[in-house]
């Protein structure tokens, strides 16, 4: 093969948490009392439109996890050997971008460098950014022929997708294509799908434009080591996500299982819970992060060996930073789940399994389990949006991913000193910001919509 596939260990929890999503969704699809908050999640426009942009985001961070190492030539020898540098497939997708450096500091969409230099003390040409234009009158023609073609082809895509969509609903639904489109254009269907093809053909459309910009310009300038800003923005849409998932993925063995046990048999069992994470709960999260983090840093310096390359020195330090924020967030919704149990175990089926003699273990997961699980549910939902932006907070104090790393907090850590230079270098901060508040304001739009939706009281109330 010319290439070898590298997997990290955050690449393998992220595909373990993709696969148990999935679990999930084909269980709660044969019951109806979890298909019902579903089918209200899918007819609430606000809350498709903001999964839509999850979605898309998790589509990138999944392109971004998939790592290899490319085969190096080395002369007539049988032996294959590949490179140390460990790429994604994203990295692929983007190579133009990630690869054209500047000397410094540049605009966005801009010709010329931001600082001046050289021996006559000017505004130099740009290494990449314009180099197909002969001169700068030449620049808001082409930057307007790009944005036309951008737009035809996220079009083009966007109008696959919308055939391949409706083509399944015709099949399944034993009707024609055209019914099933006149129903989607009239909003007549029960799944709002034309608020989320709307979504789909904006994002497409914005996302060509931009990939389409950047191979020609650089679409959000770059930074003082003249790298762009738009792939650093894009590389740092993974990051965030494994911070916000895998996390999860850590927190929640320690939350069911605690929770469940400590409300289930109380006692001496449900006082060395409490203690346990009433314990946890007062160490100060940044102490303990600054020392695990510091911690590993030494072990790495100890035992290089163990990681060769870059990418899995980084990687280390964030896995090691997901499994941190896992063991130190578990305790709040412990105590949600220790709460719910003590009111589930004095339910009349509970005594009644209890009663004949039925094992505590079947019994929690038969009957306790079932009955928390949308608070488990609510709750992760809504703490993703928190742990994105602890990441940032953590980076930006020192304490978070590798400096090496892509990662909003990193950039605006790094833009402290831009925005302190006269005139101010502002579009790495900015950047920054609008992807991150993106982000979050879409997680936090649908997490209301699964709260609405999968929680009892406000379920009655509606």
């Amino acid at each position: 093969m010319s290439f070898q596939w590298v997997i990290l260990g955050t690449d393998a929890l992220l595909y373990a948490l993709f696969l148990s999503v999935l679990i999930f969704l084909i269980w709660a699809r044969r019951h109806e009392q979890w298909r019902a908050p579903w089918r209200q999640i899918g007819r609430r426009r606000l809350a498709m439109v903001a999964f839509v942009v999850l979605a898309m985001f998790a589509l990138i961070a999944l392109l971004d996890s998939m790592h290899f190492r490319s085969a190096v030539k080395q002369g007539d020898h049988q032996q294959r050997y590949y490179s140390a540098d460990v790429v994604s497939v994203l990295d692929r997708l983007l190579a133009p971008i990630g690869e054209q450096y500047e000397k410094t500091y540049s605009a966005p969409l801009a010709m010329y460098s931001f600082v001046k230099s050289g021996p006559t003390h000017t505004y130099s040409r740009l290494k990449y950014g314009g180099r197909h234009l002969s001169s700068y009158d030449q620049k808001s023609t082409d930057i307007l022929k790009q944005c036309i073609l951008g737009t035809l082809w996220g079009l083009g895509i966007g109008l696959a997708v919308f055939i391949l969509v409706v083509s399944a609903q015709a099949w399944s639904k034993n009707k024609s294509i055209n019914q099933c489109v006149l129903q989607i254009l009239g909003g007549k269907t029960q799944f709002v799908w034309r608020p989320i093809f709307i979504t789909l053909f904006c994002l497409l459309i914005i996302g060509s434009i931009a990939i389409k910009l950047s191979l020609y310009y650089h679409l959000l300038g770059t930074d003082k080591v003249g790298a762009d800003i738009f792939y650093q923005v894009i590389k740092s849409i993974r990051t965030g996500l494994v911070i916000g998932t895998v996390t999860t993925l850590v927190m929640l063995p320690f939350a069911l299982l605690l929770g469940m046990m400590a409300g289930f048999f109380g006692g001496w069992v449900d006082d060395i819970i409490q203690y346990i994470y009433t314990t946890l709960s007062s160490v100060p999260g940044v102490l303990l992060i600054s020392a695990s983090v510091l911690s590993l840093q030494v072990f790495i310096s100890n035992h290089p060996a163990q990681f060769p390359t870059i990418s899995q020195r980084a990687d280390a330090r964030l896995l090691a930073l997901c499994l941190i924020l896992g063991v130190t967030s578990w305790t709040a919704l412990c105590r949600l789940l220790r709460a719910e149990t003590l009111k589930v175990r004095e339910m009349d089926y509970v005594r009644a399994a209890t009663a004949l003699g039925v094992q505590r273990f079947r019994i929690i997961l038969r009957h306790i389990f079932p009955n928390v699980l949308h608070i488990v549910l609510i709750t992760v939902v809504l703490d993703f949006s928190a742990l994105v932006l602890a990441e940032a907070v953590l980076s930006y104090v020192g304490v978070g991913v590798d400096p090496s790393s892509f990662s909003w907090g990193n950039m605006i850590n790094s833009s402290r000193l831009d925005l302190a230079r006269e005139p101010t270098v502002w579009w790495p901060l900015f950047s920054a910001f609008i992807f991150m508040f993106t982000l979050v304001i879409a997680a936090n739009l649908f997490a209301d919509a699964v709260r609405d939706a999968f929680d009892p009281r406000l379920r009655d109330a509606n």
